[in-house]
């Protein structure tokens, strides 16, 4: 519980109980996850409160939201470097067939260049197809 204490130290996010708690099932997913992924670990803990700590880990960067065009926002941990500018963003892999989604830390999305006064806010790159668990059935 020590590491997960001082992770949201490291972003300024006060280690209370159910954060603690949000956080630690947060870790277990081995993919990205949704509201909804959470509410389903979370029985007990209400909806808001649950929507309340996704906000404020993703305004302290410790998680990044992936808007991966299934409608449902998804969510991952931010590595410990990580502070979500452009520059470090990453392609995101949404399966056809499981509709999980995956970070692709590995592969950078690549320097845009916008026209003249146009100013860059975000970006979100996803590829679709077929995951590698998945793939196992074709």
């Amino acid at each position: 519980m020590e590491n997960l204490e001082e992770n949201l130290l490291k972003r300024n996010i006060k280690p209370t109980s159910i954060r603690l708690l949000i956080f630690r099932i947060m870790t277990e997913f081995k993919k990205t996850f949704s509201l909804t992924d959470l509410e389903t670990e979370l029985e007990t803990v209400n909806k808001s409160t649950i929507f309340r700590t996704l906000t404020l880990f993703h305004e302290n960067l410790l998680i990044h939201n992936i808007d991966d065009g299934s409608g449902s926002m998804k969510y991952s941990i931010c590595n410990e470097t990580c502070m979500c500018t452009v520059g470090e963003l990453h392609v995101h892999f949404n399966c056809n067939h499981c509709h999980n989604t995956y970070c692709l830390e590995s592969i950078a999305i690549p320097p845009i260049q916008l026209p003249e006064k146009f100013l860059l806010e975000s970006v979100n790159f996803v590829m679709k197809g077929i995951c590698e668990n998945c793939s196992k059935f074709f």
